[in-house]
């Protein structure tokens, strides 16, 4: 009976020193972690050129027939009608505008004295092509033109109306003509000033690009923007285009978990006047891997790797990882030396020329190094720790790639309203942070570009 005793106590200190059974406590996830809310404050620079053809448009637009009328005879002793009779061009000019414009012109004009009576009025009809060149300048967002007659063109010869009967008085006329000629001038720039008001349309196009969209629906990751202020330089005429830039202020949000609210306030945002921008715009991009696919791609990396102290040794089967604390928890189901579940924490950080995350400063959590003090005390070594470390990463150059996909359709001919067309491009990424959530691990990486708008072809 000894001897069996004897053989059982053998056999059982054997067994311990070949595989013990290790049970440490699990260190249960953090609850109610809140939404990851990231906010950085950018400077989105946006190039913005105005074809001259969609000027005109817009000027056709706001002018159409009787486009003004004194009724008032007493003040200047005239009245005056103008009316638009065809389609107004627009031609790029020296550096000017040049406004060629059909009208139709009725005029009535009072003269001789008041004295005993010694006075008459006749009325005037002028009809044909009045051609203006224009000084054009961008003034709080307004298009501000100074413009003079360069040219008349009759389309009939101008009258006057005798006894209810038009009257050729085209060889009087035309010295006579500076008395139209300030007011039409006049009512041109009024015209183009108020047709051309873009502040509405920049309104506009923020309000679109501050619609909150999808960035990743399996993640539910939304990217959100909010101009804070607007700058601009002085408008250029080159090349029948009006060209200036357009500077955004912005803070820029990428949100983790359900659609974020719109928080647009066309009232809130400044407009500014600089004479200088830098070229170049910064967002922040968030790189999502739940824990679910981060675990699953760690554990390939254990996969026919053993890890050794002396005679003793151990294989990772399973790699298990959630967040507790603002840490990384790393559970690795073991077999071998040891068989059960052991527990690390790490911080999470980035390796930009690998574009891997990876976890620092790990360790084993507090209840595991107490069971292994007892059990394994082998395992505790450093250079076991520091193999386990090194398999505990995995890449996110896909992730990366998903989240610049994302953004390009946003920077490709994107139109967020009729005739307003956003271009640019991305270029490298910059880390900046990883953060955690409940469910999954998010690296926060900042991208520079370029962007471009355009409008051409607005309602």
């Amino acid at each position: 009976m000894k001897k069996i005793v004897s053989l059982l106590s053998l056999s059982f200190l054997f067994g311990c020193s070949t595989s013990n059974k290790i049970a440490a406590l699990k260190p249960m996830p953090s609850e109610n972690v809140p939404m990851v809310y990231k906010t950085t404050t950018s400077f989105v620079d946006m190039p913005m050129e105005i074809t001259l053809k969609e000027i005109e448009n817009q000027l056709n637009k706001s002018l159409s027939g009787l486009i003004y009328e004194d009724n008032n005879l007493e003040d200047d002793k005239s009245e005056m009608k103008i009316w638009k009779t065809g389609t107004i061009k627009l031609i790029e000019k020296d550096g000017k505008i040049q406004s060629i414009l059909p009208l139709k012109i009725w005029s009535k004009f009072k003269y001789g004295t008041d004295f005993m009576g010694l006075n008459d009025t006749r009325e005037i009809n002028l009809n044909g092509t009045i051609t203006l060149l224009s000084d054009a300048k961008l003034s709080n967002w307004k298009m501000n033109t100074t413009s003079k007659i360069e040219d008349f063109e009759w389309s009939e010869s101008p009258s006057i109306l005798v006894a209810g009967k038009k009257v050729p008085i085209t060889y009087i006329i035309n010295p006579t003509l500076s008395i139209f000629k300030s007011k039409v001038a006049k009512k041109i720039d009024d015209a183009i000033e108020k047709s051309c008001d873009f502040k509405p349309y920049v309104l506009d196009v923020l309000e679109k690009m501050s619609t909150p969209f999808v960035t990743s629906e399996q993640y539910e990751t939304w990217f959100k923007l909010n101009p804070i202020e607007v700058y601009v330089t002085d408008a250029v005429l080159k090349k029948s285009k009006i060209e200036m830039e357009l500077g955004l202020k912005c803070s820029m949000q990428t949100m983790v978990g359900q659609q974020p609210k719109i928080s647009f306030n066309r009232e809130s945002v400044t407009f500014k006047s600089v004479t200088k921008m830098p070229n170049k715009t910064t967002a922040s991009i968030a790189a999502i891997s739940t824990y679910e696919s981060a675990s699953r791609i760690i554990t390939k990396n254990f996969q026919g790797k053993e890890f050794a102290s002396g005679s003793r040794k151990i294989v990772v089967q399973k790699v298990d990882l959630w967040s507790k604390d603002g840490k990384m928890i790393i559970a690795l189901d073991m077999t071998g030396s040891i068989n059960g579940t052991i527990y690390l924490s790490g911080i999470p950080n980035y390796n930009s020329a690998t574009k891997e995350i990876y976890f620092d400063q790990m360790d084993y959590v507090l209840n595991t190094k107490g069971i292994l003090t007892k059990t394994a005390n082998w395992l505790l070594q450093g250079t076991i720790l520091k193999k386990i470390q090194e398999n505990c990463r995995y890449s996110i150059k896909d992730n990366l790639a998903e989240g610049k996909k994302n953004m390009l359709p946003y920077l490709s001919n994107y139109s967020p309203m009729k005739g307003v067309f956003v271009n640019g491009t991305m270029d490298d990424f910059e880390f900046e942070k990883v953060e955690l959530t409940n469910d999954a691990i998010i690296a926060f990486i900042n991208a520079t570009g370029k962007m471009n708008v355009k409008i051409d072809g607005m309602e």
